[in-house]
């Protein structure tokens, strides 16, 4: 049986979908090849080293990912949440619009284009979801991110719970870990306030 060729693997690939080099078929140098040529014809779009993203195609050219697109394909999703003004966006809370995505994680990579890294290192971070991360973002610094006041973030916190976005749970045994005084403080004054509505 004939194995399929990386240019064939790349064309099979549904739109909107990442292709890494590492997972085509063939030698290692056939797949560099055939990545870097489809790229230059059009039908890749180059993200980073052995990383490339299948768009759809329009006139105006192949669409790209979205910025959390890649940040979940480079450094996954466990651990990692929105940061500084992105996790304020994130809860709605702010109107400001970062100059690049900020993002918390548990391990650096090489730098991502429009993407601002934080590393932490409380690694009971690992099994939050993105949304209990930028809350743990947003109570190092509450006045500085949270426009619409203490209160209205409290009640978006209380829907997030009731929606299940957001494990109390989860929150209290992750917190422990943080390093940021700051965080743990805020974490009580908002369980507090949570327990009193």
């Amino acid at each position: 049986m004939r194995s399929i060729s990386p240019a064939a693997a790349i064309r099979a690939t549904p739109v909107a979908a990442f292709v890494r080099v590492a997972s085509l078929p063939g030698t290692p140098d056939a797949a560099r090849k055939a990545a870097s040529r489809a790229a230059h014809d059009g039908e890749l779009i180059h993200i980073r080293k052995g990383l490339y993203y299948r768009g759809r195609r329009t006139r105006y050219g192949m669409t790209r990912p979205r910025i959390t697109q890649v940040v979940r394909e480079v450094l996954g999703t466990r651990g990692v949440g929105p940061a500084g003004y992105s996790a304020a966006r994130a809860w709605g809370v702010t109107t400001q619009l970062p100059s690049a995505f900020e993002v918390s994680t548990l391990r650096q990579v090489d730098n991502l284009i429009g993407v601002k890294q934080v590393l932490r290192r409380n690694l009971s971070r690992v099994d939050l979801n993105e949304k209990e991360i930028a809350l743990l973002e947003l109570l190092r610094a509450p006045e500085v991110y949270i426009e619409a006041g203490w209160d209205a973030f409290v009640g978006k916190v209380r829907e997030a719970v009731l929606a299940g976005e957001v494990r109390e749970d989860a929150l209290r045994a992750a917190v422990h870990g943080e390093r940021h005084v700051t965080v743990r403080s805020n974490f009580v004054r908002l369980a507090d306030d949570l327990a009193a509505a």
